[in-house]
C-alpha cells in the first residue's frame, strides 16, 4: 500500500472513529495504563491498515484491531505486573494536567467503567459494541457468536453492571 493512502486511511479513521479507541481503552485499562493502551492500539491501527478490505465497515475494522489489541495488551500486562513488584510513588510524577484530566471525566462514566472491567473481556466487548449501536446480528458476526447467545450475554451482563452501579450510588 502506498504511504500516501496508508497516511489518508489512518488519519480519517482516527477523525472518525476515535470513540472506538476511547471506549475500548477505558474498558480494558484504568489509571495510567489508558495511555499505554492507547498508543498500543494506535500503533496496531497504523500497521494493520495494509491489510484493511474495502468491502468492510472501516468502524468494524477499528474495532476489532482495537478490540485484540487490548485482550492481548491485557494478557501481557498482567504477565509483567506478576513478575515485577510496585512501583514507589514518586512525587514529581504527580501534574496539574493529570489531576485536570481525572476530574474532568464524569463520575458516571469512570464508574461505568470500573464496573466494566469487573467483567469478562468478552462481555466488555458485547457491552461496548451494543453501547456503540451495533445490532445484535452485527455483534454475533465480530465475535462469531449466535445472536441469541449475544442477547442472552447482553442481558446477564446489563444486570451485573446496573447492580453493581446501583450499589456504587448507595451511601
Amino acid at each position: 500500500m502506498a504511504d500516501s493512502l496508508q497516511q489518508q486511511r489512518f488519519a480519517t479513521w482516527l477523525t472518525d472513529h476515535v470513540a472506538i479507541v476511547h471506549h475500548v481503552v477505558h474498558a480494558f485499562a484504568s489509571g495510567e495504563d489508558r495511555h499505554d493502551l492507547r498508543q498500543e492500539i494506535l500503533l496496531q491501527l497504523w500497521r494493520s491498515a495494509p491489510a484493511f478490505r474495502e468491502g468492510s465497515a472501516p468502524s468494524t475494522f477499528v474495532y476489532r484491531v482495537a478490540h485484540n489489541t487490548a485482550l492481548l495488551w491485557l494478557r501481557t500486562e498482567r504477565r509483567h505486573r506478576r513478575r515485577v513488584a510496585a512501583a514507589p510513588d514518586i512525587g514529581w510524577m504527580n501534574s496539574p494536567e493529570i489531576d485536570r484530566a481525572r476530574t474532568d471525566t464524569p463520575a458516571r462514566l469512570e464508574a461505568l467503567y470500573a464496573a466494566l472491567q469487573t467483567v469478562p473481556p468478552l462481555d466488555r466487548s458485547l457491552v461496548l459494541l451494543s453501547l456503540d449501536g451495533l445490532s445484535y446480528r452485527e455483534i454475533a458476526a465480530l465475535h462469531g457468536l449466535s445472536e441469541s447467545n449475544v442477547g442472552a450475554r447482553l442481558t446477564r451482563v446489563r444486570q451485573r453492571l446496573a447492580q453493581q452501579l446501583n450499589l456504587a450510588d448507595s451511601p
